[in-house]
């Protein structure tokens, strides 16, 4: 990669973090209080995100919000399957949970301020979900992280 190509990157990547930064606040804060309860925090480059390990609340799994991933477990490298596959739409192989948070990392960065009300418009936390769809896709793939890819109802790609 050519030196301004990957300046262009840096820069598109800062600006991401800058749009997303009252979202990345919401994660600090609920990350800092679970530090008090034995979260761990540690940066993590490929995912652009400060992941706080043994968060101590909530179901199981993984939230984002903005360059922050909260994630009850020992190690956001673990397999997990799909939304689709758990709802019994589908059977996907396992996919890597670390993928999934950093298409959502992506989207916040895109999206910004947005990203919170358009993703509770479309559906919350559920296999219906475009951003669901999306993440699980990209784990899957490596591409098509954007809710709204064109590639998501084509023949021979994996749908999300």
């Amino acid at each position: 990669m050519t030196a301004p190509v990957r300046g262009s990157r840096v820069a598109l990547a800062l600006a991401g973090m800058l749009w997303t930064l009252p979202n990345t606040a919401l994660g600090l804060l609920a990350g800092a209080l679970g530090l008090a309860f034995g979260a761990h925090a540690q940066l993590r480059r490929r995912e652009l995100a400060l992941v706080f390990q043994r968060w101590p609340w909530g179901p199981g799994g993984a939230i984002t919000f903005g360059n922050v991933i909260l994630h009850t477990g020992h190690s956001l490298d673990t397999e997990c399957v799909t939304y689709a596959h758990r709802a019994g739409h589908r059977h996907d192989p396992a996919i890597r949970l670390a993928d999934h948070e950093r298409a959502h990392v992506y989207q916040y960065m895109a999206l910004g301020p947005l990203f919170l009300p358009l993703y509770l418009l479309c559906g919350g936390i559920s296999a219906r979900n475009r951003f669901e769809r999306a993440a699980d896709r990209y784990a899957l793939t490596g591409r098509g992280w954007w809710p709204w890819a064109s590639d998501e109802r084509r023949p021979g790609r994996a749908p999300g």
